[in-house]
C-alpha cells in the first residue's frame, strides 16, 4: 500500500485546511488510519486516527476540539479537517495505517505515506 498525503499549506492563525491522505493498491476500510506531525527538532507525534470500520476516532489530547478526522469510502481517501488553526500546529503531517484492531502509532504501523507541509503564522 502506498500513501501520499496532500493539502498542506501556509494559512494565518484561526484558519482552516483539510489535509488529505490516499492510498493506491489497497482499501482504507481494511486499516486503522492515524494522523501525525513532526516539527523541526521534535519527535513525530499523533495527532488523530480513524478505525477501519471509519466509526470510532481518537484524538491527542484536545485536538478534537478542532480537529476531524473522517472517511469518504468512495474517494478511498482519509481526510484531517483541521479548524482554529495555531502556530503551534506547524509541523509536516503525515498519515500511516495499521492492520488489525490497533490504532498506528509512531513505531508501529504497516505503512507511511510522505508528509504534507502546513504552516500556521500569527
Amino acid at each position: 500500500v502506498q500513501l501520499q498525503a496532500s493539502g498542506g499549506g501556509l494559512v494565518k492563525a484561526g484558519g482552516s485546511l483539510r489535509l488529505a491522505c490516499t492510498a493506491s493498491g489497497r482499501s482504507f476500510s481494511l486499516y486503522n488510519v492515524g494522523w501525525f506531525r513532526q516539527t523541526p527538532g521534535k519527535e513525530r507525534d499523533f495527532v488523530a486516527a480513524l478505525n477501519r470500520a471509519a466509526d470510532t476516532t481518537h484524538y491527542a489530547g484536545d485536538l478534537g476540539d478542532r480537529f476531524t478526522i473522517s472517511r469518504d469510502s468512495a474517494k478511498n481517501t482519509v481526510y484531517l479537517q483541521m479548524t482554529s488553526l495555531r502556530p503551534s500546529d506547524t509541523g509536516v503531517y503525515s498519515c500511516a495505517i495499521r492492520s488489525g484492531e490497533l490504532y498506528p502509532t509512531i513505531r508501529n504501523a504497516d505503512a507511511w505515506g510522505r508528509g504534507t507541509l502546513v504552516t500556521v503564522s500569527s
